[in-house]
């Protein structure tokens, strides 16, 4: 299904004692007000645990590694940003057609990502740990069932990935800082690769 019915929020975490939703929402207000200060790149479990006034151990309890806590971080926005494309009005939503959500969908990932890019980057997993952490299944759970839907001959889980390639953030960050595109450019890549396909 392409509605929100039968694609769960990923990443949404079970619910905590009292005492441990203080300790965690200490500990992202220390991670999120270092990432203001000094950039998320910068962001280590040490440096949180002292800006939070703990011990490395209990930042490593609560969010496991480095990418857990930049992950945690990244959850509200992330949220939001599912919460538009599973239950969400049009274009996103599934009150639009199945051809419309597509196009939509490259642009929104798009501006989404690229409003908190520095976050982004620094939570980008290594390697094939990319393709595994909730959100990007997410995606491309979604992405996959809109591509089944308007092209049921193409095989829709490798062209998912293949369409969400071309939105990702490590190669937008390049090709803006590198080669000088604009967001607008990679967007009308999205729409153009998403014209060509559907044409015939």
């Amino acid at each position: 299904m392409i509605d929100g019915t039968s694609l769960p929020l990923l990443g949404a975490e079970t619910p905590l004692r009292a005492d441990a939703v203080r300790n965690r929402a200490l500990l992202l207000e220390a991670a999120a007000r270092l990432a203001a200060e000094r950039g998320a790149g910068a962001l280590t479990m040490e440096t949180v645990a002292a800006a939070a006034g703990v011990g490395k151990g209990t930042v490593s309890r609560r969010f496991g590694d480095r990418n857990g806590l930049l992950q945690a971080l990244l959850d509200h926005t992330e949220q939001v940003f599912q919460q538009s494309f599973l239950s969400g009005p049009p274009p996103l939503g599934p009150d639009a057609d199945p051809a419309t959500r597509l196009r939509a969908f490259g642009p929104a990932l798009l501006h989404h990502e690229h409003a908190q890019h520095d976050l982004y980057l620094a939570a980008e997993p290594a390697g094939g740990r990319k393709f595994t952490v909730p959100p990007h299944r997410l995606r491309h759970t979604h992405v996959a069932a809109l591509v089944r839907a308007v092209l049921p001959d193409a095989d829709a889980e490798l062209l998912a990935h293949t369409l969400l390639s071309t939105v990702d953030v490590v190669l937008v960050d390049h090709l803006v800082r590198v080669h000088g595109f604009s967001l607008e450019r990679i967007e009308a890549g999205w729409h153009d690769l998403l014209d060509r396909l559907t044409r015939g």
